[in-house]
């Protein structure tokens, strides 16, 4: 299972930015579909697949929110090549759902679902990184919904596509699987500092096996 690449080996070697983006200024709007509208006594946060005691763990909003809160500062590379830099984002830690519903020991990847059934996979390295964070909030302030309130998922070390908006649940897989993007010529990995950008670019062990 291959690990993730932190900021922190490329910044003594390499530039701020990653090969081929450029800086933003503001945050523009990139999506693919409708914005959902938000009910907050339908909305249900879900961890399944192949958990440890093999049950379902579900959150409604409320039961969600009140879950332990982290800040983050971590940049934003988007594949359509900006990059915003140095962002505060505020809410729960992966790790933290991690703890609270632990995968199987056979998992090694895991399926973030959102709505309209968009999806992301991630190799389970990637998602457990240490700020790899589920968002509420940016700059201290409630995401709006058009950048993915009530939640949307950042994952700084990966381009900006493996980390949805409007995020519903987490599937934990035993064997890689490709989301939405990855399905759509997509790199399966997405690091920035490698330029991942297409799956042409995808060398041995870098996407599922067949």
């Amino acid at each position: 299972m291959g690990q993730p690449e932190s900021r922190e080996r490329h910044e003594s070697a390499q530039p701020e930015l990653p090969p081929g983006q450029r800086l933003q200024r503001g945050w523009p709007v990139t999506h693919y579909g409708p914005v959902p509208k938000f009910k907050p006594d339908r909305w249900e946060f879900r961890i399944f697949g192949a958990t440890a005691d093999g049950d379902k763990h579900c959150w409604n909003h409320e039961q969600f929110s009140a879950l332990p809160f982290a800040t983050v500062e971590a940049d934003l590379h988007c594949v359509t090549k900006f990059s915003m830099l140095g962002a505060e984002w505020g809410g729960v830690l992966a790790r933290t759902l991690v703890e609270l519903a632990p995968p199987a020991p056979s998992v090694t990847h895991v399926m973030v679902w959102a709505e309209y059934g968009f999806s992301a996979n991630l190799r389970l390295a990637d998602f457990t990184s240490e700020r790899t964070i589920f968002a509420t909030h940016k700059g201290g302030e409630l995401l709006t919904a058009e950048h993915g309130f009530p939640l949307r998922l950042v994952v700084p070390h990966l381009y900006a596509w493996k980390g949805p908006k409007w995020v519903r649940g987490v599937e934990y897989m035993t064997a890689d699987r490709r989301g939405f993007w990855e399905e759509r010529g997509y790199h399966n990995v997405g690091d920035p500092w490698r330029e991942q950008r297409y799956s042409y670019q995808e060398e041995p062990g870098d996407g599922p096996e067949l």
